[in-house]
């Protein structure tokens, strides 16, 4: 069992839980690093075809000098447009393609960061491969349920979000629409972050206990969800707001610290900021496997005992014979 994760107390407050998500997290920095190449050489091949494009057209224009010192958005917007740029549907669509794919080498992977998140010791790479594709088809369906389930709360959510958002308009009140906009996001935050737990422990259902049964594991998901929901939805939500201070503190340094012209400086502060992203959602994910470990209580499987050995009682002794029948 996960260390930290041995004692059978029940989770008494989120800070436990929370913890030992962060133990485990850090115990397995390698996989966000490799997570992080895997995403960086993907974007690499998929922004080749605009940064080309860019190139051949910068060249030899004055759009360079105003991009260069100081950005400006509306000088790209302008440079977009123009003939000499070509289309940019087609040197962007290069990227989409390789993101799906880091969204597909995601999904393929996972499965053996949750094996490793939930065992003792460290993993090894033939036992982490085969965990992965052990867990493909399962991982497949689960997404598809995530589709069937999330895609059309958004719908309602966002139906009803436009119908009060039409009914604050009618109202005296300036700042009521911008009110309901910001609650009615927040609710819908809410709703799709408690979406995520539910399939986060159905995830880690499906590989800690080799569940081939996907629907198992859904509704496992959705019974450890309910359990103690409003706690883990905080847990997700300081995660989230740790990622949301992240991005404000890059950006700020980004702003603040590295100048116009520093691709390099510009580099390592989006690097830092991608890694840390990382780092928060597999910690929400540890956080998944350590609140999992709590509820189930598991433990390693006993070995079927041996049978106890019974003692035969001794066999009774004969009587001896009598003399005359031994002389005889």
């Amino acid at each position: 069992m996960v260390d930290g994760l041995g004692d059978d107390k029940p989770m008494s407050d989120e800070r436990g839980v929370l913890s030992a998500g962060l133990r485990i997290v850090n115990r397995h920095k390698r996989y966000i690093f490799w997570f992080w190449v895997l995403n960086i050489t993907l974007a690499e091949f998929g922004t080749a075809a605009f940064r080309n494009q860019m190139h051949t057209v910068l060249d030899h224009s004055l759009f360079a000098d105003k991009l260069l010192h100081g950005f400006d958005l509306a000088v790209l917007f302008e440079l977009l447009s123009t003939p000499e740029t070509g289309s940019v549907s087609a040197s962007t669509m290069p990227a989409m393609y390789f993101a799906i794919l880091f969204f597909v080498a995601t999904l393929l992977l996972i499965p053996g960061v949750l094996d490793a998140y939930s065992s003792e010791g460290r993993l090894t790479r033939e036992e982490f491969f085969r965990t992965c594709g052990r867990n493909v088809w399962r991982f497949v369906r689960l997404l598809l349920f995530l589709a069937i389930i999330s895609v059309p709360s958004v719908g309602v959510l966002s139906g009803i979000e436009s119908g009060f958002l039409k009914a604050a308009d009618k109202s005296t009140n300036e700042m009521l629409p911008f009110y309901t906009s910001l609650v009615s996001s927040f609710v819908i935050f809410l709703i799709m972050t408690a979406i995520r737990i539910w399939f986060d422990l159905a995830q880690v259902d499906a590989v800690v206990r080799d569940q081939t049964a996907v629907r198992r594991s859904v509704a496992a998901g959705f019974r450890y969800a309910r359990r103690h929901l409003l706690r883990l939805l905080v847990i997700y939500v300081v995660i989230a707001v740790v990622g949301l201070l992240i991005l404000a503190i890059g950006l700020w340094c980004w702003y603040a610290l590295v100048p116009s012209s520093s691709v390099v400086g510009a580099f390592l502060i989006s690097q830092i900021m991608l890694i840390l992203w990382l780092w928060a959602r597999f910690w929400q994910r540890a956080v998944a496997v350590a609140y999992y470990l709590r509820e189930t209580a598991l433990v390693p499987p006993l070995g079927v005992p041996e049978p106890i050995p019974t003692l035969q009682p001794p066999a009774p002794l004969a009587p001896p014979a009598p003399e005359g029948a031994a002389q005889t």
